[in-house]
């Protein structure tokens, strides 16, 4: 009964509210960033296969325009490039290329993940 009589003040209620906000925007905020990690992966993937069969085709297109062996070289440098294409995709998928990045950074957070 004691309980009923001294309801909790404002400024108590007010404290409790925003300190659930501020747990809840925490814990959004990491998921965001997972979520735009997981993107930027998903699009360098992406741009790291489309550009190796853009290149093999243009260096099999010039090829075929200098040499005149229409369209064999640039078949050829379509596979070549295909190839070249899907196995940068796994290096940067797998976090072993570390020219751009990928790799270094997938290696700070798991150090830092450790530290907390």
């Amino acid at each position: 009964m004691a309980e009923r009589d001294n309801p909790p003040s404002l400024e108590e209620l007010d404290a409790r509210l925003r300190a659930a906000r501020e747990r809840e925007r925490a814990g959004r905020g990491r998921e965001e960033r997972v979520a735009s990690a997981g993107l930027g992966l998903a699009m360098r993937l992406a741009v790291e296969f489309v550009v190796g069969i853009a290149v093999g085709v243009a260096i099999g297109w010039g090829l075929d325009r200098w040499l005149g062996t229409r369209p064999w070289l640039m078949v050829l440098f379509l596979l070549l490039g295909g190839a070249a294409g899907v196995m940068n995709a796994y290096r940067a998928a797998r976090g072993l290329d570390d020219t751009v990045g990928i790799g270094a950074a997938q290696r700070r957070r798991t150090r830092s993940e450790k530290d907390n």
